[in-house]
Protein backbone atom coordinates (compact mmCIF):
# COMPACT_ATOMS: atom_id res chain seq x y z
CA UNK A 1 0.00 0.00 0.00
CA UNK A 2 1.45 3.67 -1.24
CA UNK A 3 0.98 6.41 1.27
CA UNK A 4 -0.96 8.97 -1.80
CA UNK A 5 -3.73 9.69 -2.53
CA UNK A 6 -6.10 8.31 -4.87
CA UNK A 7 -6.55 11.18 -7.30
CA UNK A 8 -2.26 10.77 -7.74
CA UNK A 9 -1.99 14.37 -5.32
CA UNK A 10 1.29 14.16 -3.48
CA UNK A 11 1.72 11.23 -1.03
CA UNK A 12 0.47 12.15 2.47
CA UNK A 13 2.32 12.71 5.46
CA UNK A 14 3.51 10.48 8.45
CA UNK A 15 0.94 12.49 10.54
CA UNK A 16 -1.92 12.73 7.89
CA UNK A 17 -1.73 8.91 7.84
CA UNK A 18 -1.97 8.49 11.12
CA UNK A 19 -4.76 10.94 11.81
CA UNK A 20 -6.49 9.31 9.55
CA UNK A 21 -6.01 5.95 10.47
CA UNK A 22 -6.63 6.86 13.87
CA UNK A 23 -10.04 8.19 12.60
CA UNK A 24 -11.02 4.91 11.13
CA UNK A 25 -10.38 3.23 14.42
CA UNK A 26 -12.63 5.35 16.10
CA UNK A 27 -15.34 4.55 13.24
CA UNK A 28 -14.67 0.85 13.80
CA UNK A 29 -15.46 0.93 17.39
CA UNK A 30 -17.99 2.92 17.37
CA UNK A 31 -19.47 0.17 14.66
CA UNK A 32 -18.68 -2.79 17.19
CA UNK A 33 -20.74 -0.93 19.84
CA UNK A 34 -23.85 -0.62 17.48
CA UNK A 35 -23.22 -4.44 16.71
CA UNK A 36 -23.16 -5.47 20.49
CA UNK A 37 -26.41 -2.93 21.10
CA UNK A 38 -27.70 -4.78 18.50
CA UNK A 39 -26.69 -8.27 19.71
CA UNK A 40 -28.38 -7.00 23.28
CA UNK A 41 -31.64 -6.23 21.26
CA UNK A 42 -31.92 -9.81 19.38
CA UNK A 43 -31.33 -11.22 22.59
CA UNK A 44 -34.20 -9.27 24.88
CA UNK A 45 -36.81 -9.46 22.03
CA UNK A 46 -35.65 -13.47 21.46
CA UNK A 47 -36.29 -13.21 25.50
CA UNK A 48 -39.40 -10.91 25.58
CA UNK A 49 -41.38 -13.00 22.88
CA UNK A 50 -40.85 -15.98 24.57
CA UNK A 51 -41.66 -15.25 27.63
CA UNK A 52 -44.91 -13.37 26.34
CA UNK A 53 -45.62 -17.03 24.29
CA UNK A 54 -44.95 -19.20 26.82
CA UNK A 55 -47.51 -17.30 29.10
CA UNK A 56 -50.37 -17.36 26.77
CA UNK A 57 -49.64 -20.79 25.90
CA UNK A 58 -49.35 -21.76 29.42
CA UNK A 59 -52.13 -19.99 30.61
CA UNK A 60 -54.12 -22.29 27.65
CA UNK A 61 -53.52 -24.67 29.87
CA UNK A 62 -55.55 -23.65 32.96
CA UNK A 63 -58.25 -26.65 32.98
CA UNK A 64 -55.34 -29.13 32.70
CA UNK A 65 -54.47 -31.48 35.43
CA UNK A 66 -50.86 -29.90 35.17
CA UNK A 67 -51.94 -26.34 35.90
CA UNK A 68 -53.93 -27.67 39.04
CA UNK A 69 -49.86 -28.94 40.33
CA UNK A 70 -48.26 -25.56 39.08
CA UNK A 71 -51.09 -22.69 39.47
CA UNK A 72 -48.81 -19.91 38.81
CA UNK A 73 -45.86 -21.17 36.43
CA UNK A 74 -47.86 -19.25 33.23
CA UNK A 75 -47.30 -16.04 35.34
CA UNK A 76 -43.63 -16.36 36.32
CA UNK A 77 -41.94 -18.38 33.36
CA UNK A 78 -44.30 -15.07 31.44
CA UNK A 79 -42.57 -12.45 33.69
CA UNK A 80 -38.92 -14.14 34.61
CA UNK A 81 -38.49 -14.08 30.55
CA UNK A 82 -40.30 -10.93 29.40
CA UNK A 83 -37.86 -9.10 32.72
CA UNK A 84 -34.86 -11.10 31.87
CA UNK A 85 -34.99 -9.62 27.85
CA UNK A 86 -36.01 -5.86 29.61
CA UNK A 87 -33.12 -6.27 31.40
CA UNK A 88 -30.53 -7.43 28.41
CA UNK A 89 -31.94 -4.61 26.33
CA UNK A 90 -31.43 -2.18 29.06
CA UNK A 91 -27.80 -3.08 30.51
CA UNK A 92 -26.59 -3.63 26.31
CA UNK A 93 -28.12 0.35 26.15
CA UNK A 94 -25.72 1.30 29.64
CA UNK A 95 -22.88 -0.80 28.00
CA UNK A 96 -23.18 1.54 24.84
CA UNK A 97 -23.64 4.70 26.41
CA UNK A 98 -20.34 3.43 28.30
CA UNK A 99 -18.74 2.87 25.15
CA UNK A 100 -20.09 6.07 23.42
CA UNK A 101 -18.33 7.79 26.34
CA UNK A 102 -14.97 6.45 25.80
CA UNK A 103 -15.29 7.31 22.58
CA UNK A 104 -16.82 10.65 22.59
CA UNK A 105 -13.71 13.17 23.53
CA UNK A 106 -11.89 11.58 20.48
CA UNK A 107 -14.47 11.15 18.00
CA UNK A 108 -17.99 12.61 17.53
CA UNK A 109 -20.60 10.16 17.88
CA UNK A 110 -24.63 10.94 17.32
CA UNK A 111 -26.59 9.73 20.31
CA UNK A 112 -29.72 9.18 18.19
CA UNK A 113 -27.93 6.00 16.13
CA UNK A 114 -30.82 3.40 14.63
CA UNK A 115 -29.47 1.17 17.33
CA UNK A 116 -30.11 3.28 20.01
CA UNK A 117 -33.60 4.03 18.49
CA UNK A 118 -34.65 0.26 18.69
CA UNK A 119 -32.97 -0.21 21.95
CA UNK A 120 -35.46 2.32 23.54
CA UNK A 121 -38.33 1.26 21.49
CA UNK A 122 -37.56 -2.65 22.44
CA UNK A 123 -36.90 -1.11 26.18
CA UNK A 124 -40.38 0.36 26.35
CA UNK A 125 -42.42 -2.47 24.73
CA UNK A 126 -40.82 -4.55 27.34
CA UNK A 127 -41.53 -2.96 30.06
CA UNK A 128 -45.07 -2.22 28.51
CA UNK A 129 -45.20 -5.81 28.64
CA UNK A 130 -43.58 -6.80 31.81
CA UNK A 131 -46.18 -4.56 33.64
CA UNK A 132 -49.10 -5.72 31.55
CA UNK A 133 -49.03 -9.51 32.42
CA UNK A 134 -48.33 -8.30 36.28
CA UNK A 135 -51.70 -6.28 35.64
CA UNK A 136 -53.23 -8.57 34.36
CA UNK A 137 -52.76 -10.94 37.21
CA UNK A 138 -53.78 -8.46 39.94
Amino acid sequence: MTNTTTSGQAPLSSNELATKRTDMAFGRTVMAADRSLMAWIRTGLSLISFGFTIYKVLDGFKGSAAAVEFPHSPRTVGLLLTGLGTLAVVMGTVEYFQRRREVLPHYPVKLWRPSFAMAVIMSVIGVALFFGITARLL
